[in-house]
């Protein structure tokens, strides 16, 4: 609950600085102009299967690519929205992330789990340029640091590994919860943007996005009884994927035992290159009577 009121207090915060520089600037509709681009980003995430439980905790060998379109309008000389729709892809893997001698991380090595999860976000951000453009896009600073903040949906899958194919992890219910697969995330980060030339922009930046779901990786709380579990491929992710030198699957944890770390949402993050092309606007002649 306080790290929702936190980020409802800085998009608050964010909404305010939009509403006072809009009605502050008089930026006429002649310089205000349209870009496109493309983003190839990065993506890793943050939450149980990785080498910590917690935020700043990653492999950078779980990185995978994302790519991403966007539309973005300058409505003031530091204030512009964009909108952007982009595909990746998150992976995480416990016999490469997790410290067997770790005493506070063994259970995760032992847990064995791996997965990956394809996501699609649609987000809507505000940007805030640190420094402003007063003039035609032609004009624009050669180099502005910025900030960004606002909302996003996504949509993933999470899939694990099971017989030498990737099999959907959510339907198994591995423990015994049926969670979305989806949902909001808040967004936010920043970067720098170079001009190129009249019409391209190039730039770094990296985003962060704050989920309110524990299960991008199919894992958040506790083992269950392997009873419970309706499957075989449930049984094998679900219990902790041991198998016995007979070859029935062996319940590692006792139900109830630790299975993930509950108190902490997952994250994902992107760091990537984005180049714009600005839409030139056009400039209506005046009319003679």
């Amino acid at each position: 609950m306080k790290q929702i009121f936190t980020y409802t207090l800085a998009l608050v915060l964010a909404l305010s600085l939009v509403a006072s520089e809009a009605s502050a600037q008089q930026f006429s509709k002649r310089k205000q102009y349209n870009s496109v681009g493309v983003t190839l980003s990065a993506m890793n995430y943050f939450g149980d299967v990785t080498p910590k439980p917690s935020i700043p905790s990653l492999r950078f060998g779980a990185t995978r690519p994302s790519l991403g379109v966007t539309f973005t309008h300058r409505f003031t000389p530091r204030i512009s929205a964009r909108a952007g729709l982009s595909y990746g892809r998150i992976t995480g893997d416990d016999s490469k992330a997790a410290d067997p001698n770790d005493p506070d991380g063994k259970y995760r090595y032992n847990r064995n789990m791996s997965f990956r999860n394809d996501i699609a976000e649609l987000a809507v951000v505000g940007i805030f340029d640190l420094i402003p453009n007063r003039n035609t896009y032609v004009k624009r600073p050669d180099l502005v640091p910025y900030v960004f903040g606002g909302v996003a949906g996504y949509i993933g899958n999470p899939k694990g590994l099971y017989n030498g194919t990737y099999v959907a992890l959510q339907p198994l219910k591995t423990e015994g919860v049926a969670y979305d697969k989806g949902g909001i995330a808040i967004p936010f980060g920043g970067g720098v943007r170079y001009k190129v030339n009249k019409s391209f922009d190039v730039g770094l930046e990296i985003g962060f996005r704050k989920t309110f779901n524990d299960y991008l990786d199919d894992v958040s709380t506790v083992y269950v009884a392997q009873s419970s579990l309706g499957s075989e491929a449930a049984r094998y992710f679900g219990g902790g994927n041991v198998l016995s030198s007979t070859g029935e699957f062996t319940n590692f944890n006792a139900p109830g035992s630790q299975r993930g770390k509950s108190d902490e949402d997952d994250w994902y993050v992107t760091t990537g290159i984005t180049v714009n092309y600005i839409l030139a606007p056009r400039v209506k002649s005046p009319k003679f009577r």
